[in-house]
């Protein structure tokens, strides 16, 4: 745990740890460790929190140093996520998936994405629900543009999900001019009819500037832009040497024919495929991955950065990466005709790719080529070049692996990604449509491969008293829930008017029906629609250390091993991989599954941030072909109107429902579809329409269509 982590995030991050073991009792030492605190320091005010916080009640003081979480009726004071509209109606999500609608004047000072505390107020005969107090914020920061009026100025919030302006005195503006768009905090929001106040914390720049909007959707979704001095001092301290007594102690591939395969602009590599015959016939297989934790330490600077951090973020034109460049891209990455520590996985198989031995371990690796997956994919379908043998024998297992996994009930959800070609100012020029080809899912397979069979490793299963397996030892499961009965059944409604037909949906045969669903839906002219309507059907995949298994891929224990360079669980699955190679004892979950919730949070926002800086791009893409009309695919119907995906760019809009042609038209949940009152006429998910392009907003990052008239 960093030095600069202040007291009242501590106070928040130890409260968290007690409700999630509610009748436990801990001393600070097991709060410290299970929160990855070593510093001696931090570790005594580790204790003074807790002192503090048996005092005030929040935890009851046993004695001896020990704690529990205070006994709270939940009933009495439900806390929830809330969700507020523009309109100022709310809707507070409870921890049982219950949903409790707020009224428009009672939501306080909540914004999108609060954790608030309703109790309920009487008007007349009915009792009205209500946010009693802001819980947690979801944002410390918030990106505005301002607007200045005299010594004082207003923020408008890029997020269009906030409802409120803020109100930045002209002591709190920091230099900030008129016009530009700027990152503040919240001082105080003490009367929700006077709205937030806000005080600039740094200026980005004029809107519409490529850097600033980039810099502006990290901030938006709470993500970091750059690594803190004294972090990117602690990665250039690193040695690049590697001594020779840790090479000795590795297991040596560098003999070994070893490859990797990466996208063309790829500029860290962390994975790579070894393989070699073996005398009795059959294949040697080496999933090799970036020994990352070699170089990150827990209790280093460098682990407790990576550890915030959780994931690399991908933006449209650029990575921000979990790992500092030189580990990233350089001390971490498998580059070709250098001598690299990995972590392995290796596997001996027969030609039908059926494991018959498998070993885990460190290696030092000589990675002899680099592929791009264009270069990979011309030796597999040609059989020439260099290393054509090598990558056709290794496309011919991953085949094998694929063809089993699917015959187990594996789904295939692959579905087309938008690239844009950007000139030096961040311009978009084209967009480029990214499909899979051979050599990409000849990777997946032996990642699948690897991280199927480390997670059962980590589990070391065991049958208890002739019943099921059990794991038998703590691990970082990759899990996948089965889908929601109702939603599959609002599917196959969905799915009829495409010829597709779905049995009526029972537990025994929801997982069968979908997947017999998706095989059908192969070359339909929908089939990207259909496929984005099944994913919305099931469950998100998370990281947990109770293994339920992973749905999706059909596996019944699944981890994260592949990319330690760009996601934090990896790291973790490393280590308790070699934990277990030591000899050592299953060490207790709670700090791991503390790890597991705070990754798959920052996953989350670094998928919408992601997504925000594509949308901004495809705003940018057409503000410059504004008028002109396109063939489209509806792949959304909300009461309000249409979203349309254009065919040729992936580009989608909004077409308002008050803007469809001579007739009133009404919102059929059930067809997804908006059917014209008097004439009969529908716009319906999946349907192929024109639309031109009416309005691009870049602040708003929107794009709004119409659907011109024929005539």
């Amino acid at each position: 745990m960093a030095s600069r982590t202040p007291p009242k995030q501590l106070r928040k991050e130890i409260l968290a740890i007690f409700k999630r073991q509610p009748n436990k009792q801990l001393n600070h030492k097991q709060v410290a460790s299970t929160m990855g605190i070593h510093n001696h320091d931090m570790r005594r005010m580790v204790m003074t929190i807790l002192e503090e916080m048996g005092k005030s009640g929040q935890l009851e003081s046993l004695g001896r140093g020990k704690f529990v979480l205070a006994q709270i009726h939940e009933e009495d004071t439900p806390i929830g996520t809330i969700q507020v509209t523009k309109f100022g109606r709310g809707f507070v999500m409870m921890p049982d998936g219950k949903e409790v609608s707020i009224s428009k004047g009672f939501t306080g000072t909540a914004f999108w994405g609060d954790t608030v505390e309703i109790d309920w107020v009487r008007q007349g005969r009915r009792q009205t629900p209500r946010v009693a107090r802001v819980v947690e914020r979801l944002r410390k920061q918030y990106v505005v543009i301002l607007e200045q009026v005299r010594e004082y100025a207003f923020g408008y919030p890029s997020d269009q999900r906030l409802h409120a302006n803020f109100f930045i005195p002209a002591g709190n503006l920091n230099g900030a001019k008129d016009g530009q768009k700027v990152i503040i905090e919240m001082v105080s929001w003490e009367n929700p009819e006077d709205g937030p106040v806000g005080r600039v914390v740094e200026v980005l720049g004029k809107p519409g500037d490529h850097e600033v909007e980039m810099h502006a959707i990290l901030a938006e979704y709470g993500l970091p832009f750059a690594f803190p001095d004294h972090v990117t001092a602690a990665a250039e301290a690193i040695p690049h040497a590697v001594p020779a007594d840790e090479l000795s102690r590795r297991r040596d591939f560098r003999k070994v024919t070893t490859l990797t395969i990466d996208p063309v602009d790829a500029k860290d590599f962390d994975d790579a495929l070894s393989l070699q015959k073996l005398p009795n016939g059959h294949w040697e297989i080496g999933v090799h991955i970036a020994d990352v934790t070699h170089y990150l330490q827990p209790g280093t600077v460098l682990d407790e950065e990576a550890r915030q951090r959780a994931t690399s973020v991908y933006l449209v034109d650029r990575t921000i990466p979990m790992l500092p460049e030189v580990l990233s891209n350089d001390l971490c990455s498998l580059r070709p005709n250098e001598d690299r520590l990995a972590f392995s996985a290796v596997f001996e198989m027969d030609k039908e790719a059926r494991i018959k031995k498998e070993w885990f371990g460190r290696t030092v690796i000589h990675s002899d080529r680099r592929f791009a997956y264009h270069e990979a994919q011309e030796r597999i379908e040609s059989g020439e070049g260099d290393y054509a043998e090598e990558v056709k024998t290794l496309h011919q297992l991953a085949l094998q692996l694929r063809d089993r996994r699917f015959a187990d009930g594996g789904i295939d959800f692959n579905t087309e990604e938008v690239k844009f070609e950007l000139d030096e100012a961040g311009k978009p020029l084209r967009v480029v449509i990214k499909r899979m080809t051979d050599a990409n899912r000849l990777i997946e397979d032996f990642m699948l491969l690897a991280n199927v069979r480390v997670s059962r490793f980590l589990a070391n299963p065991k049958r208890k008293d002739g019943g099921p397996e059990e794991a038998s030892r703590t691990a970082v499961y990759r899990i996948h829930d089965r889908p929601d009965p109702e939603r599959l059944s609002q599917l196959r409604t969905f799915v009829a008017k495409f010829g597709l037909d779905m049995p009526k949906i029972s537990p025994e045969n929801g997982e069968s029906a979908l997947r017999n669903l998706l095989q059908a839906a192969g070359g339909n002219t929908a089939e990207n629609v259909i496929k984005t309507m099944a994913i919305r059907s099931m469950a998100k995949a998370e990281y947990s250390t109770q293994n339920i298994g992973h749905y999706g891929l059909a596996f019944p224990y699944y981890t994260h091993f592949t990319s330690p360079i760009r996601r934090y669980p990896d790291v973790m699955v490393h280590r308790l991989v070699q934990h277990y190679l030591d000899g050592a004892a299953s060490p207790e979950p709670a700090s791991f599954m503390v790890m597991c919730q705070h990754a798959g949070n920052m996953e989350k926002r670094a998928a919408e941030a992601e997504r925000a800086s594509i949308k901004y791009k495809q705003v940018e893409f057409l503000m410059t072909r504004l008028g002109e009309t396109f063939y489209g695919i509806v792949n959304g119907v909300v009461p309000k109107g249409l979203f349309v995906e254009i065919e040729e760019n992936k580009c989608e809009g909004f077409v308002p429902k008050d803007d469809l042609p001579q007739d009133q038209y009404v919102f059929d949940e059930d067809r997804q579809a908006l059917v014209g009152a008097r004439h009969g006429k529908s716009y319906a998910m999946g349907d192929r329409i024109a639309v031109r392009v009416v309005s691009a907003d870049l602040a708003k990052r929107q794009l709004n269509f119409d659907i011109p008239e024929v005539g």
